[in-house]
């Protein structure tokens, strides 16, 4: 276990009206200013063959400051402006790594809006923080919660979302997260009907979250179509829209948090399927439910959860066909429709449960790879991409 990790606490803030007015410019000059030096590298390279690195967009940030089209950027913290490089000096070394794919100019209506403070740029004491350009005045921060004792922020981010509300987030180093070891292990199966299905036969309910929330966001959605696109009025329907996907993401994250902390706090070894969240999205039928479960941020969470409670997480290949395989004598059934909820094994007459079959199944698979490292490959012939889809 590492002596610290980092973290973010974020918390919800009301902005006076002259500090939304400066955290709104900056928000678009820190837009501009990546922008701006995306375009310098890219001309650099394809005019002259050459690379530009954060020091050199840094020299170019003081030169623009100092041209009458740019003089604006003056007007607020320069710090955020010159973590903006530095985050595109990081989005091109993923790019060369192969972690992600070229950088993209930042868009006023897509893009997140969010600053970067260093701590030359804010001071922070117990119920109070101050930035950089409004050093007056400290941010109404509701304190939800409290950092850990001695916890020194290293930066804050200042956001705004979709529909309206602000946030901070302070990054600090909070010691290293100590569990008592268990020899528990469990077996995970997503899925729509249950959200999840345990090896043991322990189930999560599928909150469906979109679901709950649909009508209302139809009608907020119907409003948004009728409003002339430019108005005043359009703007004010479509916070609306957003505030409502806000409360369902909210919620969502909110469940699936609370879930995959008992999981690591219960378990020692955790195992997973690996899927393909991303492909699955492409069925016009499952779409919306795929979406609503979230199976990728399910993942994500017990990932990093994972790794900081010292547990073992295992990821079962995707083409493993858990669902059809018996899970007493490892007879592997013929293909079966989403449907089918229970079956009956022809070689044992054991009657199981879809999921939780499935589930153990793949507990299964995933101490065989950690034990002896088998590959997690069905018992009995061959397995087709096509034939092992569930």
């Amino acid at each position: 276990m590492v002596a610290g990790v980092e973290r973010g606490y974020r918390y919800r803030f009301y902005p006076t009206a002259a500090q939304a007015v400066l955290l709104t410019r900056t928000f678009g000059c820190v837009r501009l200013v990546y922008n701006l030096g995306l375009q310098a590298r890219r001309d650099a390279w394809q005019q002259r063959q050459e690379t530009l690195d954060y020091q050199a967009t840094s020299a170019l940030l003081t030169g623009w400051k100092k041209t009458a089209e740019f003089s604006f950027l003056t007007e607020v913290s320069c710090v955020p402006l010159q973590q903006a490089l530095r985050h595109l000096d990081v989005a091109y070394q993923k790019f060369f790594n192969g972690e992600c794919r070229f950088p993209r100019f930042k868009s006023r209506k897509r893009s997140r809006r969010s600053a970067e403070f260093t701590a030359s740029a804010f001071t922070h004491k117990p119920g109070e923080l101050r930035l950089a350009k409004l050093m007056d005045e400290p941010l109404a921060v509701v304190w939800s919660r409290p950092l850990p004792d001695g916890a020194v922020p290293s930066t804050v981010t200042v956001s705004q979302d979709r529909a309206g509300r602000w946030f901070v987030s302070l990054r600090v180093v909070v010691p290293a997260v100590t569990a008592p070891a268990t020899t528990t292990m469990v077996g995970i199966d997503a899925g729509l009907n249950r959200l999840l299905t345990l090896s043991d036969g322990t189930t999560v309910d599928n909150p469906r979250h979109e679901s709950r929330e649909r009508a209302a966001l139809v009608r907020a959605q119907r409003k948004l179509a009728r409003k002339e696109k430019g108005s005043r009025n359009r703007e004010k329907a479509r916070v609306k829209v957003a505030r409502v996907h806000a409360r369902i993401a909210d919620r969502r994250r909110d469940a699936l948090q609370k879930v995959t902390t008992r999981l690591v706090r219960e378990n020692q070894v955790l195992v997973i399927e690996d899927l393909a969240v991303r492909n699955m999205l492409k069925s016009h039928t499952l779409a919306r439910a795929i979406s609503d479960a979230s199976w990728g941020l399910f993942r994500t969470l017990l990932e990093y959860k994972a790794q900081e409670y010292g547990r073992t997480l295992i990821a079962v290949p995707r083409w493993y066909p858990s669902t059809r395989l018996c899970s007493v004598c490892g007879g592997r059934a013929e293909k079966m429709t989403l449907s089918v909820r229970e079956w009956t094994c022809t070689g044992c007459d054991t009657r199981h449960d879809r999921d939780v079959n499935a589930a153990r199944n793949i507990l299964a698979a995933g101490l065989a790879v950690t034990a002896c490292g088998a590959d997690a490959r069905p018992q009995r012939g061959t397995t087709s991409r096509t034939g092992d889809r569930r």
